[in-house]
This record gives C-alpha cells, structure tokens and sequence, in this order.
C-alpha cells in the first residue's frame, strides 16, 4: 500500500521553495502527496526561527499534528530544526529532527521511522562548507508560478540576525545548473520565475565569472518564459548592471523588494547594516527614476534595542518619504546567540505593538496610494487561478494581485497572459474586466 507524505511550511520563500523540493523528493521515493489536513503517515515540518514567535508556531504546529495523528511520523526540519535540535528533540512529539542540509535520503530514512525508533540528522555548518544543497526541482503541475533557489547562506554579521548560524556561509547553484532546472520548470508549465536565495544579490560571488547581472541575461533569452522576479536583494548589492538587466530585459519584473529594517542612522549602525538612510533614500529615488512605475516594498524592524520614540519617528519618516509599495513589518524579537540579545535598552513589548501598528498603518496607506495610480490603466496579467465563479486571478508585473471577472469557467485562461483594464481597490485585491471583454 503506498504511503502518503504531508507537508507543512513556516517562514520565507526560501523555506516554501525548501518544501515544495521536498514534497518531489518524498514523490520520486513512490509516496502519494497529501494535503496537510487530511490523514498521511509521514508529516514533515519545514520551521523557521527568524523569531521567538516562529518557535512558538513551530511547536505548536507539532503538538497539533501529534493530536490528530498519534500513530504517524513527525519530520522536523529547517531553521529552527538547524538552530536549537536538542531543544526539539525533548519534545515527545518528534521522529526525527533534520537540519537545512542532506535531506536527500530523508523518504528513505523517515519510511525506517514507520517501525525504528526516532533519530536526529543535523549537521554543523563551517566557514568552509561550499556545497550547494541541491533539491529536486518540485513537482509544479498546474502551476503558472514556480520558485527556483539559486542561492543559499549568508556572510553578513546583521546583529540581530541568526539566519548564517542556521544556513551557513554563501553557496551558489551553478549557472547551467539554474539553466538546465528553469527550463525544466517552463517545460513543466510554469510561465513565471522566481528566483530565491538567502542573500540573493550575491548570487555567483563564491564562483568564477560569475553574477546574478550575468545570469539574468542568460535565463532571459528561455523560450517559453513569460516573466522572470526576483524575491529580495539587498541595498548594498545592487549595481548598475543589476538594473541595467531589469529594465533592458523583456521578462523581468518591475518589482524589487529591498529590506531597509530601519530609517534612522544610529539604529541600522548597532544593527550592522552597511548602509546610512541617505543613501537608502539615494538608492531608492534613482530606481524609481530609472524603472517606471517600480513596485518597490521593504522589510522595516521596530523596537530595536536602543530605539528610542525619536529614532522610530525618523523611520516613520523615511518610509513615508521613500513611498514603498508595500511594506514588512517585524517587530525585534532577541535570538539567543544573536549579538542584539545581549544589547542594553530592550524595549517593552506594549512599546514595540504600538510602533508596529503605527508602521504597518502607514504601509497601508502607502500600499493603496500606489495601487490607486494604476486604476483605468490597462495591465497585462499572468491568470493562476480560474474559479467556479467565472472570476480569474493573478499577478500583473508590478506584483498586484487582481481578481477579473471571464465570460466562460474555461481552463483556456490558467497560465496565459492577458491585458486586463483596472477598474477598483477591493482590500487586497484589484478588480479588473479583460480588454477583450469590456
């Protein structure tokens, strides 16, 4: 009888990359892929640990899955699993706790688990760990949209980071590599790309010859692919030629996200970031001139050790004046091992809800202003999803989720691009009529 295998993700796009690789490895070993609600005999658990609250959501994520399954195989794995395993392995919850790397035998070893005792497979990672985890390409099936990590690790000394504890230093997949998996990826249907990576933007430096300018030119010329977006780069990696790429090729999207973490000097100086809010603002201002209509959104941390009401105010300012797309927010959350942990002034938790409700208030209003600038604009859009309702979703370009209304329930939409009208801002969305139709 054939196994089924489920899976559940918390954290970045690199993390839901990481899953969707492993469903197709846990397919290549003969299981049947589950939905995570329904009955499976092996759950794996992706986690992250960017905050304490990720660990909160990772455990509960396992004691739920336990409840409901007492019989079944637990796979912990990810960042969380990498940063603290002996931490997990006293939760009686857990079969096995897996790290971020060598995972291509876990189907074989989780199958064992269905009658052997529970294990731990985590290794260190070391400044001198230089291979590039290379999962299966997933399973895409129906999808327009497939995500394709080219990059993982990270050498940045960010303060209140403990992503390069738990993903190590910098690995990039080889450029023929990416070539041969993204046309794998069109072959499979997908019409749009998204490249991810833990520090995208260097992309190549641990190679010859080699960078993410040059391996946007090469995946441009694909056949068959429609768009081509990059999930987010660092200010201080973005270069001329880097550009020059996004606004000279025909697939790559006016989208950049561009994680700025805060707008005041002192505070991005303890943080560790290579970058004063001047030039943030320099860098911003010249993509906007040179890209037309950038949908640019950021990251932006409150509550920083040391923030005082004045600092988060001059980051309130600088969101304000940069005039992003959308916007992140996080509020800090100490991570032992993390030099911010240990930093003098932590502030209160009420302190840090209010500053974030404040900043995620503003994103708002800043994300509708944008999105109203492209009403009675004609858009082209990538259709990803037809429902029953004779509606059509998807992305346009620029990353606005649109929602238009089709005369028939046909699949002929899913996967094609058409030009659609903006008509309205509804929450999220923005409702749309094909031009073909109005």
């Amino acid at each position: 009888m054939t196994k089924k295998a489920a899976f559940y993700t918390l954290g970045c796009k690199v993390n839901f990359c990481d899953t969707e690789s492993l469903q197709a490895l846990f397919a290549q070993a003969g299981y049947d892929i589950s939905s995570f609600n329904d009955d499976a005999d092996i759950y794996v658990i992706n986690t992250c640990t960017v905050t304490h609250q990720s660990d909160h959501k990772s455990r509960k994520a396992i004691r739920q899955t336990r409840r409901r399954a007492p019989h079944a195989v637990i796979v912990v794995t990810g960042c969380y699993a990498q940063r603290y395993p002996e931490e997990l392995q006293k939760m009686k919850e857990i079969n096995l706790v897996v790290g971020t790397t060598e995972r291509q035998n876990l189907p074989e070893i989780a199958g064992k688990l269905l009658f052997d005792d529970r294990q731990e497979l985590v290794k260190r990672y070391n400044t001198e760990e230089n291979s590039f985890d290379a999962l299966p390409l997933p399973a895409t099936g129906k999808r327009t949209r497939g995500f394709l990590k080219i990059q993982d690790g990270c050498n940045e000394g960010c303060t209140y980071c403990i992503v390069p504890s738990v993903r190590g230093p910098i690995r990039s997949l080889s450029p023929p590599e990416v070539i041969n998996r993204a046309e794998n990826l069109i072959s499979s249907g997908c019409r749009e790309i998204v490249l991810t990576g833990i520090h995208l933007g260097l992309y190549g430096q641990d190679l010859l010859n080699c960078s993410l300018a040059s391996l946007l030119g090469e995946l441009n010329t694909l056949p068959g692919l429609i768009r081509l977006r990059l999930s987010s780069l660092e200010p201080t990696d973005i270069t001329s030629e880097l550009v020059e790429q996004v606004t000279s090729a025909n697939t790559i999207c006016p989208h950049l996200h561009i994680p700025l973490q805060s707008g005041d000097g002192e505070i991005l100086k303890k943080m560790k970031r290579l970058y004063a809010p001047v030039e943030y603002l320099y860098l911003a201002k010249w993509l906007k001139q040179q890209i037309p209509d950038l949908s640019l959104s950021s990251d932006v941390i409150v509550g920083f050790p040391g923030e005082t009401a004045k600092h988060h105010a001059r980051s309130m300012a600088l969101v304000r004046d940069i005039g992003f797309s959308s916007l992140h927010v996080f509020k800090y959350s100490p991570r032992p091992g993390t030099a911010a942990s240990t930093f003098p002034g932590q502030v209160n938790g009420e302190v840090k809800n209010e500053r974030s409700k404040e900043m995620i208030a503003l994103g708002r209003e800043m994300s509708e202003q944008y999105r109203k600038g492209f009403i009675g604009s004609i858009q082209p859009l990538l259709v990803e999803k037809v429902d029953e309702y004779s509606y059509v979703e998807g992305f346009t370009p620029h990353y606005l989720r649109v929602r238009a209304a089709i005369r028939d329930k046909g699949d002929r939409y899913r996967g094609a691009e058409i030009k659609v009208k903006l008509r309205s801002i509804r929450h999220e969305l923005m409702m749309a009529i094909p031009l073909d139709e109005s």
